[in-house]
C-alpha cells in the first residue's frame, strides 16, 4: 500500500503528523536521513575529484543514484511487506511518513532558544541557536539571536512540513523519502565553495526545482494564517500588503526558494531579516527582507512558531479540499 492523493491517503498522512507532533524524531530508532547521509559522505570523498567537469558529471550521478535509490528501495519494501501482510505496509508506511516530517522537532528546537533568551541567558541562547544553524553564534545579541531563529523556523517550515506533505500527498513515503533525499544532497553538497560548487552542482539545482512550488504554497499558506489568526485576535499581524510585499521581496534572496516563507514571515511580523552573517569569522552579506517597524525579540520567536503551526494546517486542509473536489469530478 502505497498512500498518496486519496482520502484513505490523507488520513494515514495525518496519522504520521499525530505520530511526529507526539514521538518527533527518537535517537533509539534508525533515521533515513541518517542512513542517507552517510552514503553520500562516503560517496563524496570517493567521487569529487577531478576536473570541474568531471565532478559535475560525478555530483550528477550520485544525485541520481540517490534519490532514484530511495524511491526504489522505499517503494519495493512496501510492495514486499504488503506481499506478506497488509497490517505491515500500512505500519512501515506510517513510519516512513512520519520520519519525513519534523513538525515537533522544529518547535522543539525554536522552544530551546526562546527559554534561556527570555531570562536573559545569551550565552545558552547562542548554543542552542547554534545547533540549528550554521553561522557563528558566539557574539549575537538578542535581536540577532531572534533573527535567526526566525529565519530557520520559515524557512524550515518549507524543508521540514510542507514541502514532504506536498510530495507525500502526491507520491505515498516513497516520494516523501525521495524528496529527503533531495533535501540531504542540497544541505551536504550543495554549496557555493570550492569543495562543492561543482559537485554538488545537480543536487543544488534538484532541491531548486523541488522546493519551487512549495515554498510559494508554503508563503500563500503563512500569509493566510497571518490572516485568520489576525481575524480570532490570536495574534496581531500585518497582513494587508504581505502578498504583494513578498512577492517583490522574495526574489532578493540568494535561494530562489527560502525568500518566499522568509520574507513572508518578516512582512506579518514586521521586521527585518537578513543582513549579515559570520560563518567561521567570514562575513556573508544577504538583501534584508522586510521592515524593521519592531524590534526583534522573543514574542517573534513565539509567533514565529504559531504561524508555523497554522500554516501547515491550512496547507493540509486546502490538499484535503483539492483533492475531495479532484475525486468528486473524477
Amino acid at each position: 500500500m502505497i498512500v498518496g492523493a486519496t482520502l484513505g491517503g490523507i488520513t494515514l498522512i495525518a496519522l504520521a503528523i499525530a505520530i511526529d507532533l507526539i514521538v518527533g524524531d527518537p535517537r533509539a530508532l534508525p533515521h533515513p536521513v541518517v542512513i542517507m547521509g552517510r552514503f553520500i559522505s562516503s560517496f563524496e570523498r570517493l567521487w569529487n575529484r577531478g576536473t570541474a567537469q568531471q565532478r559535475r558529471w560525478s555530483g550528477a550521478l550520485l544525485a541520481l543514484i540517490v534519490v532514484g535509490g530511495v524511491w526504489g528501495i522505499s517503494w519495493l519494501l512496501l510492495l514486499v511487506l504488503m506481499q506478506l501482510h497488509p497490517g505491515l505496509a500500512l505500519i512501515a508506511e506510517l513510519w516512513l511518513l512520519s520520519t519525513t516530517l519534523a513538525i515537533k522537532g522544529l518547535g522543539d528546537a525554536a522552544r530551546a532558544v526562546v527559554k534561556p533568551l527570555s531570562m536573559g541567558d545569551l550565552t545558552a541562547a547562542r548554543k542552542a541557536l547554534g545547533m540549528i544553524v550554521g553561522r557563528d553564534t558566539h557574539s549575537l545579541d538578542e535581536a540577532e539571536i531572534t533573527r535567526g531563529t526566525v529565519e530557520t523556523v520559515a524557512e524550515n517550515t518549507v524543508d521540514g512540513i510542507t514541502a514532504p506533505l506536498f510530495f507525500a500527498l502526491i507520491g505515498g513515503a516513497p516520494l516523501a523519502l525521495a524528496y529527503k533525499a533531495v533535501n540531504t544532497l542540497d544541505s551536504m553538497v550543495g554549496y557555493q565553495n570550492q569543495r562543492y560548487a561543482d559537485f554538488g552542482f545537480a543536487s543544488a539545482k534538484l532541491d531548486d526545482v523541488a522546493n519551487w512550488l512549495p515554498a510559494r504554497l508554503t508563503a500563500l499558506c503563512l500569509w493566510l494564517a497571518g490572516l485568520l489568526m489576525n481575524v480570532l485576535g490570536i495574534l496581531r499581524l500585518r497582513w494587508k500588503g504581505a502578498l504583494h510585499d513578498t512577492c517583490r521581496d522574495a526574489p532578493r534572496h540568494p535561494s530562489p526558494n527560502a525568500g518566499w516563507p522568509e520574507a513572508m514571515v518578516a512582512r506579518l511580523l514586521g521586521v527585518q531579516l537578513g543582513g549579515t552573517n559570520f560563518y567561521q569569522g567570514v562575513a556573508s552579506h544577504r538583501a534584508t527582507l522586510g521592515e524593521p517597524l519592531e524590534i526583534l525579540g522573543v514574542a517573534h520567536i513565539n509567533a514565529t512558531i504559531r504561524l508555523m503551526h497554522g500554516a501547515w494546517m491550512l496547507f493540509m486542509l486546502l490538499s484535503v479540499g483539492v483533492i475531495a473536489g479532484l475525486l468528486f469530478i473524477i
